[in-house]
């Protein structure tokens, strides 16, 4: 045990010291968000205090439920844009290590409380007199508009792009041809829908972000300073480091537990890669797979209950349920898309013959409960509290509560005054990123709801597919996959849950698995090829090529890629049937179907697999993912007479035979 803990230490050391700077230029350089300046002197201070002002104001708001939802998202957008323009330089040429903001910021800075304020001063006032607006209010309104659009340009630089060209769209309708031409709206009716009306810039997508999404940040800043990350490494390292390739395993629940509760594909890599990719590279296995892995992983904690990256928060709202009915909806999903991942990283352990960490690097699961344990108090805190009713943001308020009062059980974890207001100043910091980007969201989805962009989209779709569930959801999930590319996970949700989910609702889909569907692959969009984002921070961490990560990437995800066409014909695999034991069938093949289906992919189950017997194996897997009695016996008589060939075909093979194929 001391010696691994020294080696453990010695690994961190060293990975931290060397791939430090490596992986900040990494994130930089494919996430806009991560760009933001370092401040010398007092101004830091100030920014700190700023922060944790906001944070505060958070938890106060959502624990004592006294601000209307306006005024809540219009305090929450000033603060925003105040962060946003103190944080984040004009450009990339910009300095980063700097003593004052630049006058442009100071204006910009000025400008945002002037028009949100003017906003806050006047919202009730326009509501009385019946939405009418004046002169002033057009002309603050528009420079609110232009303050958000010029944070979103800092902070999430495409999706700005992306926004603007739909607010072009309001104008250019009379020259577009077709179903998708409109008459046309003027500048003061865009302003009035836009920035005062509770469709636009302050609607769903900033409210999610005013609630659920920056209290589980919040959180996830939290657990940070309490030491949860440290002991996630430590238990996933006793469940698998001894196993065949346990480092990979290890990686794969360390990234998947971190991975839904920080909610960010790309930051998870960044994070934790540091650390799990090379020690995937030592143990043996090829760094575009070790890279793969992680982003992997990574990606797959947005849809992973119980947090799902506060995904499933905001699906709730749109739902209209509570939040317990879509964590358990995505137990299964969730379950299949790591059990293939890890299968995938067992079979390829075993096809290269490498073993795992040995018993004397790998702590006492009892020591480690004992001494880090307690850290998991504030998320039993958090499941108790929504599956007794509570509300997210209630839960929420408290499990932050729990996690400081948990962290006073032992000394080694304990968080003083300075840790707590580190904690309030990241969590602020950290949630910029989604923020600004549900801002910009605003009005792309002002912009469907006041043009029709979404029924005619639909009726598009529908009328090209004829009314096929098939080709109309390929064609939302390629949708899903291209809208959620380069965006961070909540608000690539919220894009196609405005855009897609309509069209496969009204194809008689059940309104859980259309949104559990955009879900998955809006998230699946961070390891997709061409803006692979995950994949390629991964890649550059394994110092390898960025495209035979993604593609690598893509192929150990499959499960991910596949499983949603599948749910939507059969709710049972989303616990949603017309009982939890009508799922219990369908998730036991869909479990065997993944197994054999990672056994196709690696060729390996219980020894390498020919051609033939991986081809076999793929299609066992998709027989038995169908949720279908026809399709599970097929697929169950397939393992059966594959699975005797193979163990024959083992027996048959003498040592020496055994140790040339396994080479």
């Amino acid at each position: 045990m001391l010696k691994f803990q020294l080696l453990l230490r010695r690994s961190e050391r060293i990975l931290v010291a060397n791939q430090a700077d490596t992986s900040q230029d990494l994130i930089e350089k494919v996430d806009s968000e991560s760009r933001i300046r370092t401040y010398i002197g007092k101004t830091a201070k100030l920014i700190t205090g700023i922060a944790i002002i906001w944070s505060i104001f958070q938890i106060f708001s959502a624990g004592s439920g006294i601000f209307d939802a306006i005024t809540l998202r219009s305090w929450h957008l000033l603060f925003l844009l105040i962060m946003t323009f103190l944080l984040y330089p004009i450009s990339k040429k910009s300095k980063r290590n700097i003593r004052y903001p630049s006058a442009v910021d100071i204006i910009c800075i000025l400008l945002s409380i002037i028009s949100i304020g003017y906003l806050l001063l006047n919202y009730k006032t326009v509501v009385l007199r019946g939405g009418f607006l004046l002169t002033p209010d057009y002309i603050f309104g528009a420079i609110g508009i232009i303050l958000v659009f010029e944070a979103a340009r800092r902070v999430v630089g495409n999706l700005a792009i992306l926004a603007f060209i739909f607010l072009l769209y309001n104008f250019l309708g009379p020259f577009i041809p077709g179903i998708f031409g409109h008459n046309g709206f003027t500048v003061k009716r865009i302003i009035d829908y836009l920035f005062w009306g509770s469709e636009g810039i302050f609607g769903i997508a900033i409210g999610v972000s005013s609630t659920f999404v920056f209290l589980f940040i919040l959180f996830g800043a939290f657990l940070s300073k309490s030491g949860f990350s440290q002991f996630i490494n430590d238990l996933s390292l006793t469940i698998a480091g001894r196993t065949p390739g346990g480092p990979a395993k290890v990686a794969v629940i360390a990234s998947a537990l971190m991975g839904m509760i920080n909610g960010s594909a790309i930051a998870n890599v960044a994070t934790t890669g540091t650390l799990t990719i090379p020690l995937m590279k030592k143990n043996g296995y090829k760094a575009r797979f070790a890279a793969a892995v992680e982003a992997v992983a990574s990606t797959g904690g947005q849809f992973a209950p119980p947090i799902m990256g506060a995904a499933g928060f905001v699906m709730a709202e749109y739902l209209g349920v509570s939040y317990t009915i879509v964590m358990v909806a995505a137990i299964i999903p969730a379950f299949l898309y790591y059990l293939a991942l890890i299968m995938v990283v067992h079979f390829e352990a075993k096809r290269l013959g490498l073993k795992g960490i040995s018993k004397d690097n790998i702590p006492n699961v009892w020591e480690v409960l004992k001494k880090q344990g307690h850290l998991s108090l504030p998320l039993i805190v958090l499941l108790a509290l929504m599956f007794m009713g509570y509300t997210p943001l209630y839960a929420a308020v408290f499990s932050i509560l729990a996690c400081v009062i948990a962290s006073w059980f032992r000394k080694e974890t304990r968080m003083g005054l300075k840790d707590i207001l580190a904690a309030l100043a990241e969590g602020a910091k950290g949630a910029i990123g989604v923020a600004v980007a549900c801002a910009i969201i605003g009005v792309i989805i002002g912009t469907v709801s006041l043009t029709g962009l979404g029924l005619n989209f639909g009726y598009s779709v529908m009328n090209y597919t004829n009314d096929g569930i098939f080709i109309a959801a390929f064609l939302v999930m390629l949708m899903s996959i291209i809208l959620g590319m380069g965006v961070p996970g909540v608000a690539a949700y919220v894009i196609v849950a405005t855009v897609g989910t309509p069209v496969l609702i009204d194809l008689g889909i059940t309104p859980l698995a259309a949104h559990m569907f955009v879900l998955i692959y809006a998230c699946l969009s961070n390891i997709t090829p061409p803006v692979a984002l995950a994949s390629y921070v991964a890649a550059g961490l394994a110092n390898t090529n960025q495209n035979q990560v993604s593609l690598t990437a893509v192929k150990l995800g499959i499960t991910g890629f596949i499983l949603p066409f599948f749910f939507i014909y059969q709710p049972a695999l989303l616990l949603g049937g017309s009982s939890y034991t009508a799922s219990i069938i369908p998730a036991l093949t869909a479990t065997i179907g993944v197994i054999a289906l990672a056994g196709g992919l690696q060729g390996w189950l219980f020894g390498r697999a020919n051609v033939i017997q991986r081809i076999l194996f793929i299609a066992i897997g998709l027989f038995m993912i169908a949720p279908d009695h026809i399709t599970d016996i097929i697929g169950i008589s397939l393992l059966v007479i594959v699975s005797i060939w193979q163990l024959i075909q083992t027996k048959t093979i003498g040592p020496e035979q055994k140790q040339v194929v396994n080479k």
